[in-house]
Order: structure tokens, then C-alpha cells, then sequence
């Protein structure tokens, strides 16, 4: 995390100066609703002006995601878990960058899911990628230390959202197996994770929701330690070599970069003999499942790798 008392914490990084200024829809006649209804909010190009105004009150924690990020759907809920734990000390604004491209340029986001945090109008970056619970708790209370010190103590009324205990009493017992695996990535256990989603499948192979988790579980787990600078630089040395172009499309895809990932697989698999192709078409067709097959870039990606294949 970066200490903002240089008024410009990611200068060259992050540029909100164009989003400062933007008039609400209420100041060009139109109703507004306050961001901060919730302690959980969407925030988008047009409101941003107020959530900036926000954060001079209580610290705003800004999640850049989208709907095909695998890794992001993985974070979102540890996020909005831990916020309403703090019960107003800190609020989440969710930044579609798909559908909010002037917020996603202005926070330069290369790589998603990409957290910062708003204090009196400045960002600062807390982390990239899914990280587990524990770890999203320990950076909040060093970023409410940091709001501390630069006087953002206030607090959002939550309107009468439960707390987390009533939150929880009132939500349906996931399934033990999901259980165990939910348990597992919040430790940062993703091996552990991975084993209860594959019991959960061999219990019940319609399990589209253990299916789904194993998918995201097992890119996390690849990526887990894994020296990017090193990695990107074996597959740059060597175009054939299958583990490090396997672990170059897994970091571009846990980044938020899929199309990037596609291309690299399927250039690859076009220049490989027959019999070598195999662990990269499986590749491809986990991340299909990862990413979704109704997506656009899965369906071209698809079509790229049928012609490859007849």
C-alpha cells in the first residue's frame, strides 16, 4: 500500500482528473441516487464525481471488474464480506470496466481484478488478483490506519443491513464439500480447495457450481508463486516451450487479459507436432470454461480452434 501524503499516489498510473469535475445527473437535471445508498454500490463514469467526494468522509475501496473475470467473481464476495464486517467504516464502489471504459483508463487497468482505495480523493493501490480473506482484512486495517492519519475517519449509515452474523444466519448452509473448499481458499489452501471441488463433482457431475469453482481454484493454484518476470522471459526465449507458454496464458488470464492468453495457445498449438498438442487444446478448453462459453472471445477463440483441428 502507498502512503498518499504526496497529494499524486499513483501519478503516471492512475488519472482521475478527468472524472473529478464530471457533472452528476443531478446537476445536469436529472434524479440522482447517492452512491453510498449501501455500503456496497456500483459506481460508474457518471457518479464518480460523488464517490471521490465520498471518499473525503470514510475510505472507498474501488473493485475493477468484470463479468467474464473468472478470478474476479472469486474476490468480489471476500470484498463485500469484509466491508460489511467493518459496518461503515469503509464502503466498496464496483467499477464495471466494461461498461465504465472512462473509469477503467483513468485507473489504468491493465490487469483485473484490480483493488485501490479512494482517501480524500487520492487513490492507493492495495493489491492485483484474488487474494484470500485473511489477507483482504489485514489490508483494510492498514488502510483505515492510513485513512486515519490523514483525518477520513467518518462512517456510512448502512440502512439497516445486517451484520455479518445476521447476514450469515439468514443465507442458506452451502453443501459441506463447498464448504470445505470455501474454508480452504480463504486460508490460501487452493490444493485443499481443489480436492473438496473434485469430491463434490464425483458426487454429483451436474455440480455446476463445483465446476465452475474448480475451474477458477485451479487457475489460482497455478498461479500461486509463480515468478511472472521469470516465466514471461523462458517463454519469450523459447516459442515451443509448452510449460512456460501454459503459465504465460494462465498469469494473462488470472490478469484479466484473455484475449492474449487465446492467441498465445493457439499460436502455439498451430506450430506443434500432432502428438504434443494435447495438454495445450485441454488448456484451452478449461479456460473456455473458466472465462464461459457464451463469450465472444471464447466463441472466436472456439472457431480458431476447430479450423486448427479439420
Amino acid at each position: 500500500m502507498t502512503d498518499p501524503t504526496s497529494g499524486a499516489v499513483l501519478r503516471g498510473a492512475v488519472d482521475l482528473s478527468s472524472l473529478r469535475n464530471r457533472p452528476t445527473p443531478a446537476a445536469e437535471g436529472e434524479q440522482a441516487q447517492a452512491p453510498a445508498s449501501s455500503l456496497v454500490f456500483d459506481a460508474t463514469d457518471a457518479n464518480f464525481g460523488q464517490v471521490l467526494e465520498l471518499s473525503r468522509t470514510v475510505p472507498v475501496v474501488v473493485d475493477l471488474w468484470a463479468e467474464w473475470c473468472g478470478p474476479c467473481k472469486q474476490l468480489s464476495p471476500v470484498l463485500e464480506h469484509v466491508v460489511r464486517e467493518l459496518a461503515g467504516r469503509v464502503v466498496l464502489a464496483k467499477v464495471d470496466v466494461d461498461a465504465n471504459p472512462q473509469l477503467a483508463q483513468g485507473f489504468r487497468a491493465q490487469s483485473i481484478p484490480m483493488v485501490v482505495a479512494l482517501i480524500a480523493g487520492q487513490p492507493v493501490p492495495l493489491f492485483t488478483g484474488a487474494v484470500p480473506e485473511q489477507q483482504v482484512r489485514e489490508v483494510f486495517a492498514q488502510l483505515l490506519q492510513l485513512a486515519a492519519q490523514h483525518g477520513v475517519t467518518g462512517t456510512v449509515p448502512t440502512d439497516g443491513e445486517d451484520a455479518p452474523a445476521d447476514e450469515a444466519a439468514g443465507e442458506p448452509a452451502l453443501p459441506p464439500l463447498h464448504q470445505e473448499a470455501f474454508d480452504a481458499i480463504e486460508a490460501g489452501d487452493y490444493a485443499r480447495a481443489i480436492t473438496a471441488y473434485e469430491a463434490a463433482l464425483a458426487e454429483n457431475a451436474r455440480d455446476e457450481d463445483a465446476r465452475a469453482g474448480l475451474g477458477q481454484v485451479r487457475l489460482l493454484h497455478r498461479v500461486q508463486g509463480i515468478d511472472g518476470a521469470e516465466v514471461r522471459a523462458a517463454a519469450a526465449a523459447d516459442p515451443l516451450d509448452v510449460s512456460a507458454q501454459l503459465a504465460v496464458a494462465d498469469l494473462d488470464v488470472a490478469g484479466g487479459h484473455v484475449d492474449d492468453a487465446f492467441g498465445r495457445l493457439l499460436d502455439l498449438f498451430a506450430q506443434l507436432p500432432a502428438d504434443e498438442r494435447i495438454p495445450v487444446r485441454e488448456r484451452l478448453l478449461e479456460l473456455f470454461g473458466l472465462i464461459g462459453d457464451a463469450d465472444g472471445r471464447v466463441l472466436q477463440a472456439r472457431s480458431r480452434l476447430a479450423s486448427l483441428l479439420f
